[in-house]
């Protein structure tokens, strides 16, 4: 049986859900998937396939002659039906919208995001001359309002690595299972805290990945792109017991190569890395909400708190665009400065 990495995986598991969602969506948007395969991921396309079911579902429900129809038969030429105006309706429509007897919400971010999907959906057929309008392209997107850095603090990076240890603060269900757990646990926290990945970097590594010689680990970065991050002794030190205890479990047909295993002795999934930091951070906090992301944003303010080098931080993080980073880590910049103001003293007090 061939074992597939974890990003092949998910590209099969997103390629099946996508071709399940063209049986849905109106015929003619299967040319728009095809266009932008060569320059997206799987994950991106099927993102823009459940985009796009949200907006034909709200045009069934707002034009009569659109309802009428099945969403498969829904012709190309109905885009140009469409005007500016009616996409806003749609982007108001976004904020709260029922179906199948739930209710939706979107923030302003989740409305952006399926705006710019739309957007992408009409320039693929505008540029090939196959609508004659293009009135998302009229549409601006919303205003996004910067969020505050939600991070854990050095004393409570400290408690949740001791309590990670030690099973301290957990209930007497969690605690049941602690003991099997925990050197893993402790290495898996461990490396968010050290190194920034991703969560979904995470779960993806290898045994083979993890180079002690050089303290370093191979990941799969967003878009593809393979590069190698390093760690510190800290992190190796939790690395090490792990490892040896990983040696003696016999994964199941498929996750021979995981790293990271559950209970089930499958490759742990994205949820249960998430519920897993969860529960330790309940431990340290009941204020912040820390999820893998979180942590992530620790290990950035913490490098740049000791380094002050922005670039570094984004490097090392994986952003494409420095900016980004400075919008991150904006507040830190203005607190640095601040210290600035403070340290040139220019007449000694009398």
């Amino acid at each position: 049986m061939k074992e597939y990495t974890y990003q092949e995986q998910n590209n099969i598991e997103n390629q099946k859900k996508l071709r399940e969602l063209l049986q849905e969506l109106p015929a003619f948007t299967l040319s728009f998937f095809r266009g932008i395969e060569p320059r997206t991921s799987s994950r991106t396309r099927l993102g823009y396939g459940y985009d796009l079911r949200i907006f034909f579902e709200f045009l069934q429900q707002y034009n009569p002659a659109i309802g009428k129809m099945n969403m498969r038969d829904i012709p190309m030429d109905t885009l140009d039906q469409i005007k500016a105006l009616d996409i806003e309706e749609y982007l108001e429509y976004l904020k709260l919208y029922e179906k199948d007897g739930k209710t939706f919400t979107n923030t302003e971010r989740g409305i952006a995001r399926k705006l710019a999907s739309l957007k992408t959906f009409y320039n693929y057929f505008f540029k090939k001359e196959l609508i004659v309008t293009n009135p998302a392209a009229l549409v601006s997107a919303p205003k996004l309002h910067d969020k505050t850095i939600i991070r854990l603090d050095i004393d409570e990076v400290a408690r949740l690595l001791d309590n990670v240890e030690s099973g301290e603060q957990l209930t007497g269900k969690q605690l049941a299972y602690h003991e099997k757990t925990k050197v893993r646990d402790l290495a898996l926290l461990t490396l968010f805290l050290g190194t920034g990945i991703r969560v979904s970097e995470c779960v993806g590594l290898n045994i083979d990945d993890i180079d002690l010689k050089n303290n370093g680990i191979k990941i799969i970065r967003k878009g593809g792109n393979e590069v190698i991050v390093y760690f510190g002794d800290e992190v190796l030190e939790a690395l090490l017991p792990y490892l040896e205890e990983r040696k003696q479990i016999e994964a199941l047909p498929g996750h021979t190569n995981a790293l990271f295993l559950s209970m089930q002795k499958k490759r742990m999934s994205v949820r249960s890395v998430e519920n897993l930091v969860k529960k330790y951070a309940k431990t340290v906090t009941t204020m912040k909400n820390i999820t893998p992301h979180k942590l992530r944003s620790t290990y950035g303010t913490n490098l740049y708190n000791e380094t002050g080098d922005i670039y570094l931080v984004a490097d090392v993080l994986g952003h494409k665009d420095v900016n980004t980073t400075k919008k991150h880590y904006a507040s830190l910049e203005d607190s640095r400065r601040r210290m600035a103001a403070r340290a040139v003293t220019l007449r000694e007090k009398q």
